[in-house]
């Protein structure tokens, strides 16, 4: 009787232990080093502002977060990489507005369907574009721009970073809903466009904000509009392109992402720490000066920010016509 009587509480406790190690797992998240992976290279302006929002994050979280850099098919390898990974919360995803735009561009790359192959976690920042001009072209705001373009059809270069990058389509929505025709010149990069817009080579182009200011104070390129809905606090006296064209809104952004299926238990100390690296006075007052917005935003602001954009940048691609170089 003692030995059955033992057994038996030995038996009934085994299901108990059971439902205790799966909470008590959940419960130490996290117990090891995060992985925050991102599609760019390391010492740009994405790379430096995932850095610093991972080193924010920490704090809150009490385990150190790796930026990993995984480069290549226009930041699908990263995406995918952390698509495919295990929903534990140990690898996570510094997303971008590639995520909208790849699927209509370049279908082939995966994830076909990162609103659905993606769980997303929350806004990390936005980032709007300075229309600036060559001090040739006799135009200081956007109607003016405008008025010159239809009045000069094809005669405007206007450059970019790449076909396909958020300010090339920047330019394909202000030609569209401008009714302009200007040429687009496409370079490998922002800064070898840059060199052609100072020498006059190219008249115009959409330009981070950190990369179009040193030029801009120079008197080198002029500033006549930013491409955000609203205007940037670098630059409060630039008119918003929407200013002239209601509605006008294109910026690239990024957003933190995970593998679909994260557990309640890490979300929400993700969600949290997250939030409380776009609340930091601090952070927000560094990245402001490389005109960088960063904004709080939660899972909601980010699906729809997607969603959105996936929407606006799709249906603008298909109809433009625009391909891979």
């Amino acid at each position: 009787m003692i030995r059955w009587t033992t057994g038996r509480r030995a038996t009934l406790a085994l299901p108990l232990l059971a439902l205790a190690r799966p909470a008590l797992a959940q419960a130490a998240w996290p117990a090891r080093a995060v992985s925050m992976v991102t599609g760019y290279a390391p010492g740009g302006l994405t790379d430096v502002t995932t850095r610093a929002i991972a080193q924010r994050m920490e704090q809150e979280l009490g385990q150190p977060i790796v930026v990993e850099n995984r480069v290549g098919g226009a930041t699908s390898v990263a995406a995918t990489y952390v698509a495919r990974a295990a929903p534990d919360g140990y690898t996570l995803l510094m997303g971008a507005s590639s995520l909208a735009i790849n699927p209509a561009l370049q279908p082939e790359l995966t994830p076909r369907d990162p609103q659905r192959e993606l769980e997303a976690l929350g806004l990390a920042y936005r980032s709007a574009f300075v229309l600036h001009v060559h001090p040739d072209l006799p135009v200081r705001s956007t109607a003016e721009f405008i008025d010159y373009a239809k009045a000069n059809p094809g005669k405007i270069n206007f450059g970019s970073s790449g076909t396909g990058a958020v300010n090339h389509l920047a330019l394909e929505l202000l030609r569209k809903r401008a009714g302009i025709d200007v040429l687009h010149v496409p370079y490998r990069g922002g800064v070898p466009a840059l060199t052609d817009l100072r020498t006059g080579r190219i008249q115009a182009m959409f330009q981070a904000a950190l990369e179009a200011m040193p030029v801009i104070r120079e008197g080198v390129t002029r500033a006549i509009a930013v491409s955000s809905a609203q205007r940037m606090a670098l630059l409060p006296d630039v008119p918003a392109v929407a200013e002239t064209l209601p509605g006008f809104d294109a910026v690239f952004w990024q957003g933190l992402f995970a593998p679909p299926g994260l557990p309640p238990t890490v979300v929400t100390p993700l969600s949290a720490a997250l939030t409380a690296a776009t609340e930091d006075k601090g952070l927000r007052a560094r990245m402001a000066e490389q005109g960088v917005a960063i904004e709080t935003g939660d899972a909601a602001v980010m699906r729809r920010i997607l969603a959105e954009d996936s929407t606006q940048w799709g249906t603008l691609i298909r109809e433009a016509g625009i391909r891979p170089e």
